[in-house]
């Protein structure tokens, strides 16, 4: 008889939305979580149905159920990081914000899910303001775009300037660090995201990779900074890897669907049927 060739990888949770389409939330967490090698469990706020081309119906999780799915993985897992995402409305925030402070996770990534790429508002104005006062005081590192910056600070952000003057007003709000994503900034030839740990204030810069294949690039990046802290990288080493990880999934995306298809998360397979 063999015997298992038994591990005990790291552990992340992501708290976060379904998409039935594959391409960002829950799925992709899980996929980028995978990836690095760190075992995903979940806790589902809300379910969507959406594909490349939108989304036709969001349909909330009670706070209750949200609540039981993080206590049943964090009372038998030892949880290395979690990722906040899609929390959707005020009611679901408080309830997380109660729990994490009960059972706090080290390694909290907080991806405040508020505007779209396309600049949308997704919550409600009370919504946002339970996620300023109870979320991200909680949060190891939070990453929000541009527009979600602009919210969160209440003033405009349209240089990079801006962004290293934002992220230093957002560390004050509770987050250890600050990553803000300047993808919308499309006049940088390169992909400059700005961040900080109320120390210092760093320009990141990586490829910008062409393609309209970019469903779910916020999620994964969070997930991905979650998913080396769990393997114990520290704070801005954990997001460059995430970032290189990021531009590599870019590079490979998939063309499927009517309209902007996500990542290549697991571009490293295709390497390996290649061969």
């Amino acid at each position: 008889m063999n015997k298992s060739n038994e591990t005990s990888p790291p552990i992340a949770l992501t708290i976060a939305g379904s998409d039935s389409g594959g391409g960002a939330g829950i799925q992709a967490d899980l996929r980028t979580f995978s990836f690095h090698r760190v075992h995903g469990t979940s806790a589902l706020t809300c379910i969507t149905a959406q594909n490349t081309t939108g989304v036709t119906r969001v349909d909330a999780l009670p706070p209750e159920a949200v609540i039981a799915q993080i206590a049943a993985v964090t009372s038998d897992f030892c949880v290395g990081s979690a990722k906040l995402g899609m929390l959707l409305n005020g009611e679901i925030m408080a309830a997380v914000a109660s729990e994490l402070r009960d059972r706090p996770i080290a390694n909290l990534v907080v991806d405040p899910v508020m505007v779209s790429r396309a600049g949308d508002k997704l919550i409600d104005d009370a919504a946002i303001e339970t996620l300023r006062q109870e979320i991200l005081p909680l949060a190891d590192v939070l990453t929000p775009n541009i527009f979600e910056a602009q919210i969160l600070i209440g003033d405009e952000i349209a240089t990079v300037e801006d962004m290293m003057m934002a992220a230093r007003e957002l560390g004050s709000l509770g987050p250890k660090a600050v990553l803000i994503k300047g993808g919308a900034l499309k006049e940088n030839p390169t992909a400059v995201d700005v961040w900080s740990d109320g120390k210092s204030c760093k320009v990141i810069e990586t490829e910008r990779v062409e393609t309209n294949n970019t469903h779910g690039s916020g999620c994964t990046l969070s997930a991905a900074i979650a998913a080396n802290l769990a393997l114990g990288l520290e704070s801005e080493k954990a997001i460059r890897a995430a970032k290189d990880y990021v531009t590599e999934a870019l590079r490979n995306s998939l063309s499927i669907g009517h309209g902007n298809g996500p990542l290549g998360h697991g571009y490293a397979l295709k390497r390996l049927l290649v061969k």
